[in-house]
């Protein structure tokens, strides 16, 4: 199953089992969902569903992974077993929490799992149904899971993998942040030494929709050759790290080591070393 689907593609899917998954953020991303949302949608909250957010972001970053029993307690109140098929959007392209999503389903074990192309904005210009307020749906039993299955990587990994030249970390920031120009969410400019940066707006195009899968593969064979085959990806709290992962694996690479605690984790954690470019 492609990880990505169209809004077209969604229109026209006929399955018993689907699960719609609205992940949009922001503090008004309860209330906007509300208001308005793909209609069947069910709402995931990134900080409360998506993350369990410690108090020191130094160890573990902004938006560090819960649980994997707690994320099966989630599932099984958001009504999601292990034959469901299951949809993300979020307002931001899928590059947000709907990429975090995916990676967490699928990293829990389930196959059956798609982003939206385009986001809220594609179904809605092209005519997705849409609804308001609260949806009905069952919980379901209890999947259980001891481990997450997709690979990650830690801050020590990342560290001794740079140091001995055996993996390419890629940061997935916007130039101006990966340069230390300017750093809008975190406490330090910069970035991770030895990191390269290739933004993960750079998967779509002009409209918003990913690129496509031989594009997508070709951009990314470019920008890494003579580089180390392993990949790690990061970004600033291990949300849109995810959109970069996923723009992998629909290009037909092998799924990356993300690292979840990201800048967020490896600017404040004392005496790590700080790049920049200005």
């Amino acid at each position: 199953m492609s990880p990505i689907i169209s809004p077209s593609g969604l229109k026209n899917l006929q399955t018993e089992n689907l699960i719609i998954l609205d992940a949009r953020t922001g503090k008004d991303a309860r209330q906007n969902y509300l208001e308005k949302h793909i209609k069947g949608a069910r709402f995931i909250d990134l900080d409360k569903d998506l993350a369990e957010i410690g108090e020191n972001a130094a160890f573990g970053g902004r938006h560090p992974l819960p649980a994997v029993e707690k994320f099966a307690e989630t599932l099984s109140g958001l009504g999601i077993s292990e034959d469901s098929h299951i949809i993300v959007y979020d307002d931001k392209n899928g590059s947000n929490a709907a990429a975090r999503a995916w990676w967490m389903l699928r990293s829990f074990g389930l196959e059956n799992v798609q982003v939206l192309d385009g986001g809220m904005q594609a179904a809605e210009n092209n005519g997705v149904d849409f609804s308001n307020g609260e949806e009905t749906f069952n919980k379901t039993a209890l999947i259980r899971k001891d481990h997450w299955a997709l690979p990650v990587s830690n801050l020590e990994d990342v560290e001794n993998e740079l140091e001995n030249k055996s993996s390419t970390v890629i940061d997935v920031r916007d130039a101006y942040r990966y340069k230390g120009e300017s750093e809008p969410i975190d406490l330090v400019a910069g970035h991770i030494p030895g990191a390269v940066n290739i933004p993960f707006s750079e998967n779509l195009d002009e409209n918003g929709y990913f690129l496509k899968p031989e594009t997508l593969k070709e951009k990314y064979r470019q920008l890494l050759e003579n580089k180390a085959e392993h990949l790690i990806i990061h970004c600033g709290s291990g949300v849109t790290a995810c959109h970069t992962i996923l723009a992998l694996d629909y290009a037909g690479f092998p799924i990356p080591d993300l690292y979840v605690g990201s800048w967020s984790e490896w600017s404040r954690r004392e005496g790590k070393e700080i790049a920049k470019e200005i």
